[in-house]
């Protein structure tokens, strides 16, 4: 039986705060106080500061000359930048990971998109989407890849959630549909192709917030 070693008291911080500022609940830009953090979590400075510069290594935070830590602020050129390096990057995953691909796999990954088709918020859908593609992507078995794959969706859910938050609208993925149908064909190229289309698209839409005119933002598929 494989051990999987315990989470670290840094980790664990780390993982908590990820959370929270990919969703929104820690604005961009919001300064990470040090002393609270570590009041809250019943922990010495230093895992906390090594919680940080983990939050840093994923983008999610940068330091400041004595001013300590605070949240990345995200602009469109970043969520560019994140999406060509995703429909690189994960397709090259998906061309190494087709040959191991189970059937047992595929019909997960088909139970998965049906739940974030029916998902009633966005963290609902993001978590199956997410899940979707690290079905998918990690029997490619090279796990430096994947890490940095990891991190990437980590900025797209940033977006996401930023765009999705108010009005979330359930829809049906037929992207995912179309992967997993190239896959169990062996069309291995088409199945790298559209998954690179899927995670490259960016799109605009209009949210309209109670009392105050449309703002434009920016919609992701994957």
């Amino acid at each position: 039986m494989k051990h999987i070693p315990e989470e670290t008291q840094s980790a664990r911080i780390a993982r908590v705060l990820a959370d929270r500022i990919i969703r929104g609940e820690i604005a961009p830009g919001a300064r990470l106080r040090q002393d609270h953090i570590a009041a809250e979590f019943g922990a010495s400075h230093v895992p906390v500061r090594e919680a940080f510069r983990e939050l840093q290594t994923q983008g999610l935070a940068e330091s400041e000359p004595r001013r300590g830590f605070r949240v990345t602020e995200f602009d469109v050129a970043e969520l560019r930048e994140v999406a060509e390096m995703r429909a690189s990057l994960e397709s090259l995953a998906l061309r190494h990971a087709a040959p191991n691909l189970t059937r047992s796999i595929l019909l997960e990954a088909e139970q998965v998109t049906r739940h974030g088709d029916s998902a009633s918020t966005v963290r609902d859908w993001e978590e199956a989407n997410r899940r979707f593609h690290h079905l998918i992507l990690s029997p490619c078995r090279m796990p430096r890849l994947l890490r940095t794959i990891d991190d990437l969706q980590a900025a797209s859910a940033r977006f996401l959630f930023a765009a999705w938050r108010r009005d979330w609208e359930a829809r049906t993925d037929h992207d995912h549909r179309a992967i997993l149908e190239a896959l169990r064909k062996g069309q291995t190229d088409l199945a790298c192709a559209t998954l690179a289309r899927h995670v490259g698209w960016i799109g605009k839409r209009k949210t309209a917030t109670k009392n105050a005119d449309p703002t434009e933002t920016y919609a992701l598929l994957g």
